[in-house]
């Protein structure tokens, strides 16, 4: 799987399929988590989503994995032209998560916007489990994801959005996925509590914030106080 061929034009394509909305949901849940210490972004892609998050965390420290070199090279130059000196606080890493071996117990803070839907079955799986063993015992799980509406004519609409997104992302960066699988039963199973979900485009796509038990209380003790 590679996104190297499509990083040049990645952004214009996004903006023509659905305008600002896929990057109102990355960010829709940013607001809500304290202030993170050690974050892993997974799949970040041009650094739309990075940006944001060091803007309002300036301290953060943050190891930034993407399969696709270009994709990165993308984000440290956002980073680099709109921030300035980003100094060691992020690390651009080449993996790919299928392979890499993350530290445990390191993040307090995990993002997966639009990379889990590459995925399906016993790897995606597995990929969750990965991320899961990475994270503090009170870490966020920042997700943003494409879903499919319960009923009605956008559920219709949707299906057919993710049939078409889906073959041409089979020919173009080589996905092992067909199909959108939900990660919800994986994330769970890692101990982590939806805290909330918000939907855009129509219901095609989601942003969630998900706590582990701990970081779940605190967030509904901030919503209550």
């Amino acid at each position: 799987m590679s996104f190297d061929a499509l990083a040049p034009w990645y952004r214009t394509l996004e903006w023509i399929a659905f305008g600002d909305d896929l990057q109102r949901c990355r960010v829709a849940c940013l607001g809500e988590i304290a202030a993170p210490k050690h974050v892993l972004i997974v799949g970040e892609g041009n650094g739309r989503f990075l940006r944001e998050l060091l803007r309002l965390h300036p301290d953060v420290e943050v190891d930034c994995v993407d399969a696709s070199e270009r994709m990165l090279q993308l984000a440290r130059q956002r980073v680099s032209d709109e921030l300035g000196d980003w100094g060691e606080r992020v690390r651009f890493l080449h993996r790919d998560v299928t392979l890499w071996s993350p530290p445990e117990r390191r993040y307090d803070l995990v993002v997966t916007h639009f990379v889990l839907d590459c995925f399906a079955g016993a790897q995606l799986a597995a990929v969750v489990k990965k991320l899961g063993c990475s994270a503090t015992d009170d870490a966020n799980w920042l997700l943003a994801d494409f879903c499919v509406p319960s009923s009605g004519t956008a559920r219709f609409r949707a299906r057919g959005w993710l049939a078409a997104m889906y073959l041409f992302f089979r020919i173009t960066a080589r996905i092992q996925a067909s199909a959108l699988s939900d990660p919800t039963p994986y994330l769970r199973a890692e101990g982590f509590v939806l805290a909330r979900r918000d939907f855009f485009r129509r219901g095609i796509a989601k942003s969630e914030l998900w706590g582990s038990e701990p970081a779940f209380a605190n967030v509904v003790a901030g919503a209550r106080s």
